[in-house]
């Protein structure tokens, strides 16, 4: 689909398909524990993580959500969903990937995807750590949420980014 060069490394982004699932759900679960430490305690990693084990939902993201994988030869290093057109479900960047243009280069192709589908909105639920990039990206925060995992409270933010400048 697209190559992008990052410090000599070349990474091609691509349409995500049912077999890429076991992979992306370790990168799930590696990047909150790898890269949330400094944001999240151990029991709301722990909580978060857990929505790994919900193949239905996960079924449900392969199947109907416009799925984008970044791959460093056959490894999956990022992946990032759209749901509805106009909603940023999943969005993930390996931790040795982190800060090399990888997560810019998913996000353009789904804002590149949202605009195709005459959206005027993105909308997307933010964690304390990647509210900077979506910030980055010209998202405002809507309003700081705290929600509940397994009786656990983590903070997210609900974010927006109006398309039509």
């Amino acid at each position: 689909m697209k190559n992008i060069i990052s410090n000599s490394q070349s990474i091609t982004i691509r349409k995500g398909i049912r077999k890429d699932l076991p992979e992306m759900l370790e990168l799930f679960t590696a990047t909150i524990d790898e890269v949330c430490k400094k944001d999240y305690n151990s029991q709301q990693l722990e909580a978060w993580k857990s929505g790994a084990e919900n193949e239905e939902r996960w079924m449900n993201v392969i199947s109907n959500q416009y799925v984008l994988i970044a791959e460093n030869g056959n490894q999956i290093v990022g992946f990032c969903t759209l749901d509805g057109g106009n909603y940023i479900d999943l969005f993930f960047v390996q931790k040795d990937y982190q800060q090399k243009g990888i997560a810019s280069a998913l996000y353009n192709v789904i804002e590149k995807e949202a605009l195709q589908q005459y959206e005027k909105l993105l909308t997307a639920d933010v964690s304390k750590t990647a509210r900077p990039f979506f910030e980055k990206m010209g998202f405002q925060v809507v309003q700081e949420q705290t929600v509940k995992v397994k009786e656990i409270i983590l903070t997210n933010y609900k974010m927006a980014k109006n398309l039509i400048s």
